[in-house]
């Protein structure tokens, strides 16, 4: 098979709001920031990888927020990042259970739909 595998996802910003973005993606999801090549600084926007896991931002003029479209985030201790962002203000929403996951949804500061999801310890 020719594809094998994700290198990245991007997601679409509006001009100019890179704190926020840093703020959400590194401050509250604790992804690093990385630095842009140095020909893709101009267009703005912002890059945050960690290993394989790779979110990168991009400024769109005509922006609009991804609301059904998301990346689903596999994390660690959902429960302490869900308060952690409930107290930052940002609102949680549940959806149908899915098997063997417990997941919340989140917007990021821009109104892209984000997935976090942490696989459920196995019963023994």
């Amino acid at each position: 098979m020719p594809v094998k595998s994700i290198d990245h996802v991007l997601l679409a910003m509006p001009a100019g709001r890179e704190a926020e973005a840093r703020a959400f993606y590194q401050g509250m999801l604790g992804i690093p920031e990385v630095k842009k090549p140095a020909v893709l600084t101009k267009r703005g926007g912002c890059w945050f990888e960690q290993g394989a896991l790779k979110i990168h931002l991009g400024v769109e003029a005509d922006f609009r927020p991804a609301r059904k479209a998301h990346p689903a985030l596999i994390v660690e201790d959902l429960a302490s990042l869900s308060a952690a962002l409930d107290k930052a203000g940002y609102a949680l929403r549940r959806d149908e259970p899915l098997e063997g996951y417990t997941r919340v949804f989140v917007d990021d500061p821009f109104g892209n739909r984000i997935e976090l999801i942490e696989p459920n310890a196995p019963s023994t």
